[in-house]
C-alpha cells in the first residue's frame, strides 16, 4: 500500500500503540513507586538514524518526544541481534541527562539489517553517590551523584553481562529495588520489539521504513503551519532560580526567540555560567536537544492540540547554546538537578512566546516541583529508599479558563503517589496532602493551587531529600494583569519549633519530626477586578480561597456564604482597572531587577564568557558581592578591571 494520507496516519497509530505497551510494560512491572505510579520514564521507537517517531500518548514524561539518540548509538561498534545496551554517563552522548535516568536501547533487526530501535529510560530513586536519593543541588561535581555507566552492552546476543550487573547492584542503596526496574526496562524493550514485527508483517518493511520518514515529515509540515502564524520579531524574557547553589545567588535563564516565517531561533546567550552546583544541563550544545527545546513542544501543542509530537516537530527549531553555560556545561560538572533549570527553560520559553501570543499562551506554571525522596528504615531495621510524590503547583491561568489545580503545565506528567501507597511501603504518618489556599496568583483567570504535603516520621536519622525546591524567593509570574502565585516553603516541626529550610534540598531527622513542604502557586491572568465575583466565592466555599484574600485580591465580601453586591461594588473601584505591564513577577524579583537590570546582566555575561570556564561561578559571585555593596551607581568596568588585577590567572584563557 501506499504510505501517505490515511495509510500514514495509520501507521502512526501502530507505532504510537507499541510504544503504549512498551510504556504500560514498564509501568506495571516496575518495583519503585517514582516509576509505578510517579511515572518518571519514557519509552521510544526511534529510527535508524536515532530519531524518535513514536512516544507513549498517555504514560511516562513528555520531555523526551523529540529526542535523538544518533550520538549514543554511534558509541557502541556493532550491534546484533539479542543486544541491549545501557548507558547513564551525561556526558556521552548527552541523551542521558544525569545519573539516576538509565537509558537502554534495542536494535531491533529484518532479516539481518536494522530497521529502528526501541529505547527508554526510567528515573532510578537512588544510584549512590553522595546522599540518598543521589541528588542534591550543593554537589559540585558529577562524581558525587552516583554510578555512571558508560554505553556498552549489558546484554549481547541475549545474554546478560553479569560483571556489569553486579557493579549497578553494588553501588546503589537499594539494590533490588533498583534491579526490579531495570528488569521492567528490559521486559519494555522486548514488547517493542515484538510489536515492531507485528507492525511489519501488517505493513511490509518497505511501507514501514518509507513511513518512519513520512512520519517525521508530517510533524514537521504541522509544525511549520503552526509557526507561521506567530508574529514574525525577536523577543526577549528571562527567569530565575533562587539559588545558583547552597546559600547562593539567583540563577538566570535568559532566552532571545526569533521568529522568522516557518521557523524558531532561542539564542540562550545572557544565561548564567557553568555552575559548582548541580544545576548544569549537559546538552552538549546540541541545537535541538530535547531538554533545551521541551517548552518549545509545549507551546505548539498548546496552539494546535493535533501536532503529531515526534522529533520531526523541532526541525524547524534551533537553540543556541553557549558552552560553559548552564545550559551546556562541560564536564566535570555536576548535573543532578538539571531538571530544575529545564523547569526555568520551559518557564522562560513560554514566557517569551507569551510577549509574541498574549492572547494564546497562558501565565507562568511555577517550575518548582519538589520531587520529594526519603531514607528511613521500617521496624525490622531495613533500610527504605523511596520517592514520596511530586509537591508543586498548578498551570499557570490561561486567556479562557482557570489553571488547573496542584499539578499542571510544565510538570503535568508527574503523578502523585497515593498516600496508601505510601504508609504500606514506608513506615510514616501523612497528616496532609491537598490543595493550598489562598496560593494561587490572583486574575480575571486565576492561577491553579499549589499543593501541599505534611508527614511525621518514626526512624532516626531519616534523611528527606526535596529534589528541585525552588519558588520560595521569586514568584511564577503572573500575565496581562494577573498577578504572581504564592511562595513555596519547606520546614520541619520539632518539640513545638517551627525550623524553616528555605531551598535546602536535604535534612536529616528524628522520631516526632513533622515535615512539613507547600509548593508554589501559579501565576494568573488578566485583571483581578475582572473575574466573576460568583467565580470568587465558588473557590470560598470550596476552600481555595480565604474570605480575607477574596477581599484583598479580588474586592469581592462575602458575608454569610453570599456576595455583599453593594461593599464588593465599592471596594473594587480601588482595584487596578488597566493593564500597566505584560508581566507581574513579584516584590522580590521586582527588587532584584531595579539592581541587576538587563544592561547590567548583558556586561556580567560578557565578562564571564571571556572567562575560563572554571572561573566563571567564582567570578559571578565575586561580581554579584561587588554589586550588593555598593548598590545601584556600582559601576560594572571598575568592578571587572578590579578582578582581573587581583586575579591574573583567569585572563590565561
Amino acid at each position: 500500500m501506499a504510505i501517505d494520507g490515511r495509510n500514514l496516519q495509520i501507521l502512526a497509530n501502530y507505532c504510537a500503540a507499541a510504544a503504549d505497551a512498551m510504556a504500560f510494560t514498564l509501568m506495571r512491572t516496575a518495583h519503585s513507586t517514582f516509576v509505578k505510579e510517579t511515572e518518571d520514564f519514557s519509552c521510544q521507537i526511534v529510527s535508524r538514524e536515532g530519531l524518535a517517531f513514536a512516544s507513549p500518548r498517555s504514560f511516562g514524561a513528555p520531555w523526551y518526544s523529540g529526542i535523538d539518540y544518533a550520538p549514543v548509538l554511534a558509541l557502541i561498534d556493532d550491534y546484533a541481534e539479542g543486544d541491549i545496551c545501557i548507558t547513564n554517563d551525561s556526558y556521552a552522548g548527552n541523551v542521558a541527562t544525569h545519573s539516576p535516568d538509565i537509558h537502554i536501547w534495542k536494535p531491533v533487526f529484518h532479516h539481518g539489517e536494522i530497521v529502528c530501535f526501541v529505547v527508554g529510560h526510567i528515573h532510578n530513586t537512588d544510584v549512590g553517590g553522595a546522599v540518598p536519593a543521589s541528588l542534591s543541588r550543593s554537589l559540585t561535581d558529577i562524581v558525587q551523584e552516583g554510578i555512571r555507566i558508560p554505553p556498552l552492552k549489558i546484554m549481547r546476543n541475549g545474554v546478560l553481562n553479569e560483571d556489569v550487573a553486579r557493579i549497578m547492584r553494588l553501588n546503589v542503596r537499594v539494590p533490588d529495588q533498583n534491579w526490579g526496574d531495570f528488569k521492567a526496562q528490559l521486559a519494555s524493550v522486548n514488547v517493542g520489539e515484538r510489536k515492531i514485527h507485528d507492525i511489519i508483517a501488517r505493513f511490509g518493511i518497505d511501507d514501514f521504513l518509507q513511513g518512519i520518514e513520512g512520519i517525521l515529515d508530517y510533524a514537521e509540515r504541522q509544525a511549520r503551519t503552526i509557526i507561521a502564524t506567530i508574529p514574525d520579531g525577536e523577543y526577549f524574557y528571562a527567569d530565575y532560580a533562587d539559588e545558583d547553589g547552597e546559600g547562593g545567588y539567583p540563577c538566570r535563564v535568559a532566552i532571545t526567540l526569533r521568529v522568522h516565517g516557518e521557523t524558531l531561533e532561542l539564542d540562550y546567550t545572557g544565561s548564567d555560567p557553568q555552575l559548582t552546583s548541580s544545576l548544569n544541563m549537559p546538552t552538549g550544545g546540541r541545537e535541538r536537544h530535547p531538554l533545551a527545546l521541551v517548552g518549545v513542544t509545549y507551546v505548539l501543542s498548546t496552539l494546535d492540540r493535533n501536532l503529531l509530537l515526534n522529533a520531526g516537530t523541532l526541525r524547524p527549531t534551533r537553540a543556541i547554546l553557549p558552552p560553559g553555560t548552564i545550559m551546556n556545561c562541560e564536564a566535570p560538572a555536576a548535573v543532578g538537578m538539571r531538571s530544575l533549570t529545564c523547569a526555568l527553560s520551559q518557564i522562560a520559553t513560554v514566557g517569551v512566546f507569551s510577549l509574541a501570543m498574549p492572547d494564546r499562551l497562558p501565565a507562568n506554571s511555577p517550575g518548582g516541583n519538589s520531587i520529594m525522596n526519603i531514607r528511613t528504615s521500617d521496624a525490622q531495621n531495613r533500610s527504605v529508599v523511596a520517592s514520596l510524590g511530586p509537591v508543586g503547583g498548578g498551570a499557570g491561568g490561561t486567556p479562557r479558563h482557570d489553571g488547573p489545580e496542584g499539578s499542571g503545565g510544565l510538570s503535568a506528567f508527574l503523578k502523585n503517589t497515593p498516600i496508601e501507597i505510601n504508609e504500606a511501603e514506608v513506615p510514616i504518618r501523612f497528616i496532609r496532602y491537598g490543595l493550598a489556599q489562598n496560593s494561587a496568583g490572583a486574575g480575571k483567570y486565576r492561577g491553579g493551587l499549589a499543593t501541599e504535603m505534611a508527614f511525621e516520621l518514626f526512624s532516626p536519622d531519616t534523611t528527606i531529600t526535596a529534589r528541585n525546591r525552588n519558588r520560595s524567593v521569586f514568584a511564577s509570574a503572573g500575565a496581562v494583569g494577573g498577578q504572581a502565585g504564592a511562595l513555596s516553603h519547606f520546614r520541619t516541626l520539632r518539640d513545638g519549633k517551627v525550623i524553616e529550610h528555605g531551598n535546602t534540598d536535604v535534612i536529616k531527622c528524628q522520631p516526632g519530626d513533622v515535615v512539613e513542604v507547600r509548593g508554589p502557586g501559579a501565576g494568573g491572568y488578566g485583571l483581578a477586578a475582572q473575574r466573576d465575583p460568583q467565580a470568587v466565592l465558588t473557590d470560598v466555599r470550596c476552600g481555595f480561597l480565604s474570605l480575607d484574600a477574596a477581599r484583598s485580591q479580588y474586592g469581592v465580601v462575602i458575608r454569610n456564604d453570599e456576595i455583599d453586591v453593594a461593599a464588593t461594588a465599592d471596594l473594587r473601584v480601588n482595584l487596578p482597572q488597566s493593564v500597566t505591564q505584560h508581566f507581574d513577577h513579584g516584590a522580590a524579583r521586582s527588587a532584584f531587577e531595579t539592581l541587576w537590570t538587563p544592561a547590567r546582566y548583558q556586561l556580567l555575561t560578557a565578562f564571564l564568557a571571556d572567562a575560563p570556564i572554571s572561573w566563571r561561578h567564582f567570578l559571578k559571585t565575586q561580581v554579584f558581592q561587588a554589586v550588593e555593596e555598593v548598590g545601584e551607581t556600582a559601576d560594572m568596568t571598575q568592578i571587572f578591571s578590579a578582578l582581573r588585577q587581583r586575579y591574573p590567572a583567569m585572563s590565561s584563557k
